[in-house]
């Protein structure tokens, strides 16, 4: 049986962001953050730090080998997206399942291709190493050099759309249902749902429980789960705690998708049109142009 602690670095020693949109580079911070100051940023990795202390009681057998909690090692990076973009206000939240190998496990930022959170989101800050890695699976952080096609998709979207990064956090936020990268021996990427049905039971409902206090947290009146399996996740848990808040999804821009392949931002638009939210985002952008 494998402990989830025993493949993480421990938590990161320092930790970025001042959550002034108008600063580029964040600032190294202790990890800590004061309570008193309940900023929807405060309140969510309050959150996210409860979760990670309830994970590490976890245990995973065959076929998990590896497991990367990029909430520690890459923390620094982490919370430098989190103050920098969770603000007050936001209404939408964009729902992943778990890291990819060559996104969120690098950066530390859901969907986090490199070249976007690096380029567009300006996203700074050092990221540790696990302490058990797969050979094939290293942590290069933000020198990482592989794209992950589907957060080059997700964010290289958005980013279309809104062209500053400002503009699109004005009314949403991205977090992923569950913090863990599961692989096993050969390094092949394992997602939640092919995970042992009871470990995978217990480790999703504490991921359940946090998702349910960071959007009461953030106060959001729309989740919107990218793929199936997070948008029926989410709608689950969150009508199981009575959190009243609506439940959407979109398709997942992943190329495993034979049809997100043919012309996944056609799709996503449309999607969000239907919603509302696309509106919202040009109505946005048209008003700050």
């Amino acid at each position: 049986m494998f402990n989830e602690n025993s493949s993480a670095n421990e938590a990161g020693e320092v930790a970025c962001g001042d959550g002034e949109e108008d600063v580029p580079v964040c600032e190294s911070k202790e990890r800590g953050f004061n309570a008193a100051h309940e900023t929807p940023s405060a309140r969510f990795l309050r959150a996210e730090l409860e979760l990670n202390a309830h994970l590490r009681g976890l245990r995973f057998s065959d076929p998990v080998r590896y497991i990367y909690n990029p909430l520690e090692y890459a923390w620094d990076t982490h919370r430098c997206y989190v103050e920098k973009y969770c603000q007050a206000g936001q209404k939408i939240l964009f729902l992943g399942m778990n890291p990819g190998p060559f996104g969120m496990a690098q950066t530390g930022v859901p969907f986090g291709e490199v070249k976007s959170v690096v380029d567009w989101l300006k996203i700074t800050g050092e990221v540790g190493r696990p302490q058990n890695e797969h050979p094939k699976r290293r942590i290069t952080g933000l020198s990482c050099t592989q794209s992950e096609v589907s957060g080059a998709r997700f964010w290289g979207f958005f980013r279309k759309l809104c062209g500053d990064p400002a503009v699109f956090f004005q009314h949403c936020f991205v977090h992923n249902l569950c913090p863990l990268i599961f692989m096993s021996d050969s390094g092949k990427n394992l997602t939640p749902p092919e995970l042992p049905a009871a470990e995978r039971e217990a480790l999703l409902r504490l991921c359940d429980i946090a998702l349910c206090q960071v959007v009461e947290a953030l106060n959001v009146s729309m989740v919107v789960g990218v793929g199936k399996v997070a948008e029926q996740r989410a709608r689950r848990a969150l009508s199981a705690a009575g959190v009243n808040v609506r439940v959407e999804g979109i398709m997942h821009p992943s190329p495993r998708n034979p049809l997100a392949n043919k012309g996944w931002e056609d799709v996503a638009k449309a999607k969000l049109q239907e919603l509302g939210v696309l509106s919202l985002l040009i109505k946005t952008c048209a008003n700050q142009s």
